[in-house]
């Protein structure tokens, strides 16, 4: 059975994700590795989510320290479970979003795939979401036909819950087609919040949040942007949460104790997951949530307190660790491409029709 790397680095930027899988009926986890994004890099690649001076050339010197990092954390992996390139069939490289803006019809992924088969001598697929916008989809989740592969068994109507920087669901249906859309923000302005106010990466576990109180004003505030009307076809990201987004609405709330904003942003991941779900799937018997908001004790919670009727739990509980779901998306999503599969759902995206997505480098 082939073998395929999957390289992932999403919106919180923490890190690069790096899954191998062995493609049969089904994908199924062999190994992972992870390599924490060097702090200057995090940096510049944050700073290319917003306009600036020199752009391209910034832009290209940051996606090659990108996949120099990539191509380390893969030879590692490799040498760790003793494999040689010549035992992988290809990469799916998602390279790094620094814009996604599918309503002005363009987004932007930096990886340098060239590159990165030159360094790995490995095949490498990347660029995913292009043709999916250029088919006038929104290019993002991509992610629920890689859920449906995954949980496509159930007998219930259930749910997978993305909660990396942003918030994506997929719903799956028995005898439905796959639908799914970002919800909102997940962890992008928990962590805004808390690196601003106590210069930490994120806040473990929710505890910062927890020791405070939502308040309900702020929240009200929040939940009236628009993007949280309707259940898509949608996508967001950084261009339009963000902290100057939060800022804007802080500023008629500046007695607020911080500690009350982070938990009333935890409550806005919360609520506008539940909303969502309500809205477009209101019988979902299991919600399985996966990506690094699964670690988040405090939210978990929440949606289960706010999801009585629903079993809320991490993808852990059908066998498919939590961290490493979107890195085995992107390797999955390469083995479509080189099957020439069309990989993209319309009933997500809003695609004129199914697409075969990604762009192949070879060895």
């Amino acid at each position: 059975m082939p073998r395929y790397l999957g390289v992932m680095s999403g919106t919180s930027l923490d890190g690069l994700d790096i899954a191998l899988i062995q493609q049969d009926s089904q994908p199924s986890l062999l190994a992972h590795h992870y390599l924490p994004m060097p702090t200057e890099l995090r940096a510049e690649l944050l700073a290319l989510c917003a306009p600036g001076p020199d752009e391209l050339a910034r832009a290209a010197i940051a996606e090659r320290h990108w996949v120099e990092l990539a191509a380390t954390g893969i030879h590692e992996l490799l040498q760790r479970e003793g494999l040689g390139p010549s035992d992988i069939r290809a990469i799916g490289s998602h390279g790094q979003t620094v814009r996604h803006e599918p309503a002005r019809g363009f987004t932007v992924q930096i990886g340098n795939p060239a590159l990165l088969a030159e360094l790995t001598g490995i095949e490498v697929v990347a660029d995913f979401r292009r043709r999916d916008v250029a088919a006038g989809g929104q290019g993002a989740p991509l992610v629920p036909a890689f859920h449906e592969a995954l949980f496509e068994h159930a007998d219930i109507p259930c749910a997978v819950l993305n909660i990396g920087g942003f918030s994506n669901l997929s719903l799956i249906a028995p005898g439905q087609p796959v639908r799914g859309f970002d919800c909102g923000p997940g962890n992008v302005l928990l962590d805004a919040w808390i690196g601003k106010i106590r210069g930490e990466s994120f806040d473990r576990d929710g505890a910062w949040a927890a020791s405070g109180s939502p308040n309900e004003a702020l929240l009200g505030r929040l939940l009236g942007d628009p993007y949280f009307a309707g259940t898509g076809p949608k996508s967001t990201g950084r261009e339009l949460f963000n902290l100057s987004w939060l800022e804007r609405h802080l500023a008629s709330f500046t007695e607020l104790p911080a500690a009350d904003v982070q938990r009333s942003l935890l409550e806005l991941s919360a609520r506008s997951i539940v909303e969502s779900l309500r809205q477009a799937q209101p019988d979902t018997g299991e919600l399985l949530v996966c990506g690094g908001g699964a670690h988040n004790g405090m939210l978990m919670r929440r949606l289960q307190e706010l999801l009585p009727g629903c079993k809320v739990a991490s993808t852990a509980t059908r066998g498919v660790p939590p961290d490493w779901v979107e890195a085995m998306a992107f390797a999955w999503l390469a083995h479509c491409c080189l099957q020439r599969i069309a990989a993209n759902r319309p009933s997500v995206s809003g695609a004129r029709g199914p697409r075969v997505l990604g762009a192949i480098y070879p060895a």
